[in-house]
């Protein structure tokens, strides 16, 4: 009887002896978890009841000037997962593919695994879809509402209105020039969720932003149209490119800014670097007999010529080591200084560049902006490439006055004939009118050229159209000034391997009151390269087109009668 007392004293010792010592553990784990772990496991369970995100703001749209949108924001949702509140990651994937076309086999594992508390379900899905989705009330399972962009004009304007990434930030074009302004500023919300996961309650907020609107300078009929002529006239010629600009003179701004080939905007991933940017602005080409513009009116400026001066010119003038020719076989000929730049004498350009001498020549190049960014509203202008007077050799006075070894961009070219157009006063290019309620800074303007230098310029780029190389610009019932331009594309050794040539026609409309720039530039044609056959038939039609959209009066209505007989 004593044996078995003391054996059951014995176990009851043990148990108390293992209590003891699980209570002992207890009081250790509960000391560590309060002590050390406390501020861990308050985070934790903090971060499980409480949640804080940024609520997105709505970017702005931007508009054409008649009001047309050329970039939204289209409202969709994005819903996702924290894996370590999902239950049932099978049958979530299972209505993920069923409702959102999602891929259940890709869903599935990301749903398992417990490392990540963010994982999407799918994002920019249609409010719609999502909706059914939602309605499961899957555990873990969230969503916020997201702005997808969207270019309802497709390959209108795509190049100038750009490009914004999957995270609604501005990557190109006037969506990256104004970014900020259009993205606005985004709120925040502090919530409280339930054991399920569901909001019980909001514990503070901030309100957002929405991004402000851009209005454009762009019209869009007008875009539309030159892009259309532009693709024809690369068909056409089998050409690698082309680009055209619309200006308005008397204000600088931009109708249109057009290039072929196009891309549509929605799909901007599919499309390269030399579809998506903009070339008006970012890229050089050497202008041809366009920049005889230049010489020209430097040569009247400084009272050196008058239009009626009249010059022998040889068939070909020695710079240098070199003899250089008109692009045209001719004899010897006694030309005006209108007729030099009526038929595009190269020997006649030259002629009044060396009368002008090396630093006049070069000052009035820095005068016209050669070399320097306009300072267009549009990211990666480029400033061009003018070789400074110091590094000018023999041989330079007789390429750039007749606008070979000189680089410039559409942009700088269009303004430069604008300012012509505008009675000898350059005015800023610039592409948007007004963000939200403000309009940009006024653009700049400067006086080129006198008001009797610009009058006898003009007059002499109407002759290039009336019977000069760019007849093919002509428009019935209109007076057109213009000029026209063949720039040879110089190879890795100079022009000995030349890759082709840049056809250009630059010019204005109607030219006794002018409303219209026009520029067309076609890189590399086939078949012919002159800008006054492949280029200025372009001009015509773009030029022709527009002046009917806005309901400019003729100015010479003798010659649309003459032309229909």
């Amino acid at each position: 009887m004593a044996a078995r007392e003391k054996q059951a004293n014995r176990r009851i010792r043990l148990v108390l002896a293992v209590f003891a010592l699980a209570f002992a553990a207890l009081l250790v784990r509960g000391t560590w978890i309060q002590g050390v772990q406390a501020g861990r496991l308050a985070k934790l369970a903090h971060g499980q009841h409480q949640k804080s995100f940024k609520i997105p703001a709505g970017r702005g749209p931007v508009y054409d000037r008649t009001g047309v949108q050329l970039a939204l924001g289209e409202q969709t949702t994005t819903i996702y997962a924290d894996p370590k509140q999902v239950v049932n990651a099978s049958a979530v994937s299972i209505a993920a593919h069923r409702l959102l076309g999602v891929d259940p086999n890709s869903l599935y594992p990301a749903l398992r695994g417990k490392r990540s508390q963010f994982v999407y379900i799918k994002r920019f899905a249609e409010p719609a879809e999502a909706a059914l989705f939602l309605k499961k009330h899957f555990a873990g399972i969230f969503s916020y509402p997201e702005e997808r962009r969207q270019y309802p004009q497709r390959s209108v304007a795509a190049q100038v209105v750009g490009y914004a990434g999957v995270d609604n930030r501005g990557l190109g074009g006037l969506e990256l020039q104004y970014d900020r302004k259009l993205a606005g500023h985004p709120g925040k919300q502090t919530i409280v969720r339930d054991a399920t996961g569901r909001a019980i309650d909001v514990i503070s907020s901030s309100p957002v932003q929405e991004g402000s609107a851009v209005f454009t300078t762009i019209d869009h009929t007008i875009q539309a149209n030159a892009e259309q002529v532009l693709r024809g006239t690369v068909s056409k010629w089998g050409a690698q490119g082309a680009t055209a600009i619309v200006l308005d003179p008397r204000t600088g701004e931009v109708l249109a800014m057009a290039q072929a080939p196009g891309y549509d905007a929605n799909h901007t991933g599919a499309a390269g670097p030399n579809l998506t940017r903009n070339r008006a602005v970012t890229d050089t080409y050497e202008p041809g007999s366009t920049f005889k513009l230049v010489t020209v009116t430097g040569a009247l400026s400084e009272g050196l010529v008058k239009p009626t001066t009249r010059f022998t010119l040889p068939v070909c003038i020695q710079v240098a080591n070199y003899c250089i020719h008109d692009a045209e076989q001719r004899n010897v000929v006694n030309y005006s200084v209108a007729q030099i730049l009526q038929y595009s004498s190269n020997v006649g350009a030259i002629t009044l560049a060396e009368k002008l001498g090396a630093p006049s020549l070069a000052r009035w190049i820095d005068r016209f902006g050669f070399g320097h960014a306009t300072g267009i509203d549009f990211p990666g202008e480029s400033s061009g490439l003018v070789l400074p007077l110091a590094k000018w050799s023999g041989s330079t006075i007789g390429n750039v006055p007749i606008g070979q070894g000189i680089a410039v961009t559409p942009i700088q070219m269009a303004s430069v004939y604008a300012a012509v157009a505008n009675d000898g006063v350059w005015v800023q290019p610039h592409l948007v009118t007004r963000v939200g309620g403000r309009a940009p800074l006024k653009p700049a303007r400067r006086r080129i050229m006198s008001v009797d230098v610009d009058r006898q310029v003009k007059s002499m780029l109407t002759g290039v159209v009336l019977a000069g190389t760019g007849t093919a610009a002509a428009i019935p019932g209109y007076t057109v000034a213009g000029k026209t331009g063949t720039g040879s594309i110089p190879g890795p050794h100079g022009y000995a391997d030349s890759s082709g040539y840049m056809a250009s026609f630059v010019g204005m409309v109607p030219a006794t009151n002018p409303r219209l720039v026009v520029l067309v530039v076609v890189d590399r044609p086939r078949g012919a390269i002159f800008g006054g056959v492949v280029a200025a038939p372009a001009f015509q039609s773009i030029a022709k087109f527009d002046l009917q959209y806005l309901e400019v009066p003729p100015d010479a209505p003798r010659t649309a009668l003459s032309a229909t007989g």
